[in-house]
């Protein structure tokens, strides 16, 4: 599952004669509807606190990923409080302490890992928070205890958090502010998502992050940082039962928490079109963009994964339908993408973006676009389209386990956002059993151009900024 995450996942195919894989040119595509091994052979293991343990074993280097994702993201944050999860994400690495567990320093946790030969990072999504280390595998042990102090021992000045909240004004700033890209994506998911936490950008709004306080930035941490709200992932040289005892040793003397559970609003139906258009002094060409609500895997596995489907054929790089018909041979754009995103609790997000060969053909380009949805709306995919997008899915991922972060990766994203271990392990045997017609109907109902008031999409614009008019009398 998870085409555009899950872009390394099959090791079957590997088993396979090239004549059997080439040879699947039917609309049920038998040939790939062969059981196939466990991608990744995960173990898993809960301990008494309610912390979640996956194990994937990888004995090709004497190295180990230690990967801690928490079940709370961007659209958990109390109502006025935008990005508080992401300023946590930061302050995590300005100090904590646990009894038996150590006390450490600002920044101290990032030096020791550089030390050891390591490499650590965190980042925020929506639907979750995680931190990440890569070492030596004699290090996992210190990396647990280190990581396990801070899930319950954080320990911050006022001092330190007035002067990462600048750090964090300043970023979006950078990343936002002055993107004109990003700005557009931020107005896009606003109104895609009305009603919902996902219309609330990550970082935050600039408003809202400037009156973030300790007291609401340790209730947040308390309440959702804690054993039982938490996927402990471990890929790399170790065995599954040497972690699930350095797990009870470090992360099993913590105590679980009173985490609320995650209820979200609703986004209602949409009735007519949305078309926002940035104009910005730093475009130098124009994008644009058309951006769909459509199920997660977690809200309807059958069509996500013909969704995935139709992202190969649609957007599958230079062969890809919309690229060779819009940019090789009409000419009307110089790229063009076609994407989609299922790893959601929620609602997803399926986007077409291009950059138009030129201004004036703008609107020639949305009628081809339209057309092409047409074209697939009435005629399908073909057999060998079919066979041909699995195939290509399912051989991306052969050398999934050569990767140590990589696996980890993975399971985190989908585990986290309401896929089961079993879909994970079994996803190239699902998207085998993707059909045309299945297909073919997740784009008549949810793309049709001729029914937008069944899903309207939100359409973006960016083009350069306006020429004011020559003042009166000027020469």
């Amino acid at each position: 599952m998870l085409k555009r995450i899950y872009t390394i996942l099959v090791l079957c195919l590997l088993m396979l004669p090239a004549t059997q894989i080439a040879s699947a040119k039917n609309t049920t595509n038998k040939t790939n509807q062969i059981k196939a091994p466990k991608t990744f052979n995960a173990k898993t293991h809960t301990l008494d606190n309610g912390l979640q343990i996956i194990v994937i074993e990888n004995q090709r280097s004497p190295v180990v990923t230690h990967m801690l994702w928490y079940k709370v993201g961007a659209a958990d944050e109390p109502q006025g409080q935008s990005g508080i999860a992401h300023f946590l994400e930061h302050l995590l690495f300005k100090g904590h302490k646990y009894e038996s567990l150590g006390s450490y320093e600002p920044g101290e946790f990032s030096k020791i890992v550089r030390k050891l030969g390591g490499e650590d990072n965190a980042f925020t999504s929506q639907d979750y928070t995680a931190y990440y280390q890569s070492v030596a595998k004699e290090h996992l042990e210190k990396m647990m205890t280190i990581e396990a102090a801070r899930m319950r021992g954080l320990n911050v000045a006022e001092k330190d958090i007035a002067s990462e909240n600048k750090v964090i004004q300043e970023e979006r700033r950078q990343r936002t502010d002055n993107n004109p890209g990003s700005l557009l994506s931020e107005q896009l998911k606003a109104a895609l998502f009305p009603n919902h936490p996902y219309s609330i950008p990550v970082i935050g709004w600039m408003h809202e992050v400037k009156e973030l306080n300790k007291d609401q930035i340790m209730d947040f941490y308390n309440r959702y940082y804690a054993p039982n709200n938490a996927l402990l992932i471990i890929s790399g040289d170790v065995t599954a039962q040497d972690v699930f005892d350095m797990a009870k040793r470090t992360y099993g003397i913590l105590p679980s928490a009173n985490t609320p559970k995650r209820k979200r609003t609703t986004s209602p139906p949409f009735i007519s079109d949305t078309l926002i258009t940035l104009h910005h002094k730093n475009v130098k060409e124009p994008v644009y963009k058309k951006i769909y609500r459509v199920p997660s895997h977690r809200q309807n596995a059958d069509e996500s994964l013909a969704f995935e489907v139709l992202e190969e054929i649609m957007g599958g790089g230079s062969t890809s339908r919309l690229y060779k018909s819009l940019v090789i041979d009409k000419k009307l754009a110089t790229n063009i993408g076609f994407s989609y995103q299922s790893a959601a609790l929620n609602d997803s997000t399926l986007g077409i973006s291009a950059t138009p060969s030129s201004i004036d053909k703008i609107e020639e380009l949305e009628q081809a676009i339209s057309d092409e949805l047409n074209k697939l709306i009435k005629n399908g995919i073909t057999d060998e389209e079919l066979s041909d997008s699995i195939t290509r899915m399912q051989a991306d991922a052969i050398y999934a386990r050569d990767s140590l972060s990589g696996p980890a990766m993975i399971i985190g994203y989908n585990i986290i956002t309401g896929s089961s271990l079993d879909d994970i392990e079994n996803w190239p045997e699902q998207i085998s059993h993707v059909t045309k017609d299945q297909v073919q109907a997740v784009a008549k109902k949810y793309l049709n151009p001729d029914m937008p008031y069944n899903h309207p999409p939100v359409t973006g614009l960016l083009l350069p900024k306006e020429l004011e008019a020559p003042k009166e009398g000027a020469e």
